[in-house]
């Protein structure tokens, strides 16, 4: 068995080893020595660098790319109960771990910060994995992104700090127990899993609650569910608690965030005085993920000063508002964003950062039950673009929901005075996009799917106009 390695991860399987969250938990596995293995149903950059790590990374799903001696298979909860490997893994009577089991593992006996929201884990997770590593910290980071900087969503350090991001979707962040943990914003979502807001604030109690005796939880004092969740908890003997955002009562106050085109400086007051620091991406929602990673720093006892200069490395993540590149006079940035909080702090952050562009925006929705429940919330945000256009619905590892369609969101949109178009064929988009747009123009793809692919396609579709 390797070194700091559990026996049932020593000899791990993955099953969409390619997905973000499981293929940092095998990266870090395998950078500590396990042989890791695994599968993923198609080729990708990820299964390239699993591979320079030593990993064995299958293509395709089937019974006999698990090996007879793993000692564990990893699933994650998009993982059907029918699937080969799985299967398997059951007449075998190979263990089945969940990956927030996995990540629990790999976290054990280190000094850890969980970040959990409904939106913006990613880029304050990745915020504080950089600003630690330019400190010298070397930390290990578990990440739903890969970092601009370094290219990767995980990394196995020699620091004793572990930086995760905590996922509330299926309940899966309560499996941790972090010395500082981030609770941004809290709001329904993840509507197959989550039938109220009781139910989400329930389980962020929980989360909550797994703070170590002692620890600290850093919590948005602007965000009304971030808010009622401290009002909920119930025992707060053992819990240190700090406030960051605009509100004058928070404890690390948000003093002013100025636009310096595609970045921001941003002014706090912590302790009875001011510091000013940097931020490499646009708006203020941006600006206050570096504010909760500051905070956090410092509960973990590092120097405010010195950390708020780190944060200024921080060059984004893929997917966050990248720039994808310019043709014909238009830039192509890609944005994650599939919740409507996200979409319209997004778009609002693009609206500050050109002023005199015009923004246009194809948008992929990611699953029908979210459509479903927030399909007129999203139309809505796609009115602060100039034109939109709407693909078909993204169904990741949902089947369809009879009258859950993207029709929802356009007419949403339309209500609230948007201009978008509905457009079912995704390989027409480029075509569109390159009518639609003049020099000058900013256009975004949106949406946690497969419209990331787009934006290389409209690209060259621009440059031969």
């Amino acid at each position: 068995m390797a070194p700091g390695i559990p026996t049932a991860l020593d000899r791990p399987h993955f099953i969409g080893i390619g997905g973000a969250g499981m293929s940092g938990i095998a990266k870090i596995l395998a950078q500590r020595g396990a042989k890791v293995a695994g599968s993923d149903a198609k080729e990708s950059a990820t299964a390239e660098a699993l591979r320079a790590l030593g990993a064995t990374v299958h293509i395709g799903h089937a019974a006999g790319n698990l090996a007879d001696d793993a000692t564990s298979v990893v699933v994650s909860s998009a993982i059907r109960e029918d699937n080969p490997e799985l299967v398997r893994a059951a007449e075998l009577g190979i263990p089945v771990v969940h990956r927030s089991d996995a990540l629990a593992s790999v976290m054990d006996g280190m000094r850890s910060i969980a970040v959990a929201g409904t939106h913006g884990k990613t880029t304050t997770t990745s915020m504080l994995a950089v600003a630690l590593k330019e400190l010298g910290l070397d930390p290990s980071y578990a990440i739903g992104g890969d970092l601009a900087g370094p290219g990767t969503n995980a990394t196995h350090g020699e620091g004793d700090i572990f930086v995760a991001e905590a996922d509330e979707s299926d309940r899966s962040f309560h499996k941790y127990d972090p010395q500082v943990a981030i609770v941004l914003n809290v709001e329904l979502d993840h509507h197959a899993n989550y039938a109220s807001m009781d139910e989400i604030y329930e389980s962020f109690e929980t989360f909550a609650g797994k703070i170590v005796p002692g620890g600290t939880l850093v919590v948005n004092a602007d965000q009304s569910g971030a808010v009622e969740l401290v009002a909920r908890l119930r025992d707060l003997s053992m819990l240190n608690i700090v406030t960051y955002g605009d509100s004058a009562q928070a404890d690390v106050r948000v003093h002013k965030v100025t636009p310096r085109g595609l970045t921001s400086e941003v002014t706090v007051l912590m302790d009875g005085k001011f510091l000013t620091f940097t931020v490499s991406v646009p708006g203020a929602h941006y600006a206050h993920n570096a504010v909760a990673a500051l905070a956090a720093g410092v509960a973990l006892g590092l120097p405010a000063h010195n950390l708020a200069s780190a944060l200024g490395k921080y060059t984004g993540v893929k997917r966050r508002l990248q720039l994808k590149g310019e043709e014909a006079g238009v830039q192509v940035i890609d944005s994650y964003a599939h919740h409507p909080t996200e979409m319209t702090a997004d778009l609002e952050a693009m609206r500050g950062a050109a002023a005199d562009s015009r923004l246009l925006v194809v948008f992929q929705p990611h699953l029908f039950s979210r459509t479903q429940e927030l399909g007129k919330e999203m139309g809505e945000a796609l009115a602060l673009a100039d034109a939109s256009v709407v693909l078909d619905i993204y169904p990741a590892r949902e089947d369809p929901i009879e009258g859950v369609t993207s029709a929802l969101i356009v007419d949403a949109a339309k209500e609230a005075g948007a201009e978008v178009t509905a457009v079912s064929d995704k390989t027409t988009i480029p075509e569109v996009v390159a009518g639609m747009s003049r020099p000058g123009d900013l256009v975004l793809t949106m949406g946690a799917g497969d419209v990331t692919d787009l934006g290389p396609e409209i690209l060259a579709r621009l440059a031969q106009k």
